[in-house]
């Protein structure tokens, strides 16, 4: 082992795997993708490909059961996972789940989050198929692998968006992270008096974002039936700045997203505003919205034009143009991923 030190903060979750995996080859006819996007690709027949993702979520680090229930977190382990098959265009269609607990969890608290786990599986109609369980010495981890499939054909992978594309996004951003930091806020009152009662009145919106997000498999059978299919493709996990980057880095272009464009919900701009937040600043680096980030060709506009599921937020240019966020008045600043980075303290 080396005797250099270096903090895994200084490279940050993409920036560790891909200095940990960099010496991997892949060496099976089958494996189409490896490491590098929402999800593996696997040649399975001459039309059919099997995409396969896993995420972990860690007591402590990606939930607070404080205020998160088990079973809206045995729901949410699903939907983030199934939201990476969408990205690739994808349909979900069996998962495993493994747990690994501490003897501080009864029999009963992990049937309620097996209840979430089988809700969110009679909503995707995906099949819990396999997994593994384990002791842990302090709290609760949680590691979901997702199975799916797409024809060969219609795989998206982020590194597709050619110059003058449209950047689209799905649903309404920012709502996630404001419900975030309400629960958060009524944590530390319950913690100073746990007398006081939660106040969550008028945040049912931002909350549920929170704990309940959904994936969108809508949206991908939207793009199927309006004969669209975007040339590249993610969701919205660490945030929309951190993701158009992910995009432009892997099709080497540029971009230029439009601080007037983002769809932000009012209860989220109501809100961020109370907790002195720039709503912008919320939609473009809070993260969890697991919306989707597509690019599509500009002959394809007129297909979603008017859809209330997406939004033209920006275009693609030349990667020598570099990547901007323009504001409303017209500045144009250079974009930068300031959203979720696992292992900053």
């Amino acid at each position: 082992m080396s005797e250099q030190r270096t903090e895994l903060d200084k490279l940050g979750e993409f920036g560790l795997i891909e200095h940990l995996t960099k010496n991997f080859k892949n060496t099976q006819s089958s494996t189409r993708l490896g490491i590098g996007d929402d999800a593996a690709v696997l040649s399975i027949s001459k039309s059919q490909s099997q995409l396969i993702s896993t995420d972990m979520l860690i007591e402590g680090v990606h939930f607070n059961l404080m205020y998160m229930p088990l079973k809206h977190l045995g729901y949410k382990a699903v939907a983030v996972n199934v939201s990476d098959i969408c990205a690739m265009n994808g349909v979900a269609e069996q998962i495993t789940v493994s747990i690994a607990v501490s003897n501080r969890f009864p029999v009963e608290a992990l049937e309620e989050l097996y209840d979430g786990i089988h809700t969110a599986c009679k909503v995707y109609n995906v099949d819990l198929i396999g997994g593994d369980t384990s002791s842990s010495l302090s709290g609760l981890t949680i590691s979901i692998t997702a199975i799916g499939r797409v024809k060969k054909d219609a795989i998206t992978y982020r590194s597709g968006a050619k110059e003058h594309d449209l950047l689209v996004v799905t649903g309404d951003l920012g709502a996630a992270y404001v419900g975030l930091q309400v629960l958060e806020r009524e944590k530390e009152v319950y913690n100073t008096n746990p007398n006081i009662q939660p106040d969550l009145d008028g945040h049912d919106y931002i909350i549920e974002r929170q704990l309940k997000p959904e994936a969108r498999v809508d949206v991908v059978k939207f793009l199927k039936e309006l004969d669209v299919k975007p040339t590249a493709m993610i969701d919205i996990s660490d945030g929309l700045a951190s993701e158009v980057l992910h995009i432009c880095k892997s099709s080497k272009v540029g971009c230029h997203i439009y601080d007037e464009k983002l769809p932000i919900d009012g209860q989220t701009s109501m809100t961020a505003i109370e907790f002195n937040l720039d709503p912008n600043t919320c939609a473009m680096n809070g993260g969890e919205d697991y919306e989707l980030l597509f690019t599509i060709s500009q002959s394809d506009y007129e297909k979603i034009k008017g859809n209330p599921h997406m939004t033209v937020i920006g275009h693609i240019t030349d990667e020598k143009a570099g990547r901007y966020y323009v504001d409303k008045n017209g500045a144009a600043i250079e974009l930068t991923a300031q959203g979720w980075n696992h292992f900053e303290d």
